[in-house]
């Protein structure tokens, strides 16, 4: 049986996340107290920067077990995010064992870190992949929507879908909403409809987050 990765080793990812992501940048963080303080929970990020998952592990109120595809276990950092609770997931195929960790973190209480999109693009949540709401449907958990918006600048960037260093990033989390329909149904349909209520429930969080925030 696949081991969900423990609470405490996503803690110390956090306790990484948190220098780090304020020596780098300008980090402003709000609504993080609508993050269910304990239970399950997954965090929708959007995903424009490679930077957003590191940013959202260091401002979340609590450790969380992000999605990252296989593509970035290699070298050092394999062994570096398995450590820190990380979960590897093959973006190619039904990863089944991905799955059950993601699961696994669900039922034992933790967060959840998910990219809806699947992949880097323009952030604005306008293609969602099914994984997002067969999660929140099999485990009940709420889904908290979170925008990471950082400068369009490309001045001052070192590398390519990084935001200039000291730039501010601002990183919004929404209200906690559930996906399911309360009939517990995991039907293709049910998943489907679900995935509709998801995408619009993030579409409207993003929309307000740049209204809020002047991005």
């Amino acid at each position: 049986m696949t081991e969900a990765p423990s609470i405490r080793s996503a803690e110390v990812g956090r306790r990484i996340g948190v220098p780090l992501m304020y020596g780098l940048f300008k980090p402003r963080v709000l609504g993080a107290w609508k993050v269910p303080a304990t239970g399950p929970a997954i965090l929708a990020v959007n995903h424009s920067h490679i930077v957003d998952g590191p940013m959202v592990m260091g401002v979340a109120p609590r450790p969380t077990h992000f999605l990252i595809k296989k593509e970035a276990f290699v070298g050092p950092l394999d062994p570096f995010l398995r450590g820190i609770g990380q979960i590897e997931v093959d973006r190619a195929s039904v990863d089944r064992q991905a799955v059950t960790r993601a699961l696994g973190v669900l039922e034992n209480g933790g967060v959840l870190g998910i990219f809806p999109e699947g992949t880097r693009g323009e952030g604005d949540f306008a293609a969602l992949r099914a994984g997002l709401a067969y999660f929140a449907v099999r485990s009940g958990a709420p889904i908290v929507p979170v925008a990471v918006l950082g400068s369009t600048e490309r001045q001052g960037r070192l590398i390519r879908g990084l935001p200039p260093l000291r730039s501010r990033v601002d990183v919004v989390f929404g209200d906690p909403f559930q996906a399911g329909d309360g009939s517990g149904r995991r039907t293709r349909k049910a998943l489907d409809e679900a995935t509709v209520r998801i995408q619009q429930q993030l579409a409207t969080h993003l929309e307000n987050a740049r209204r809020s925030t002047g991005r």
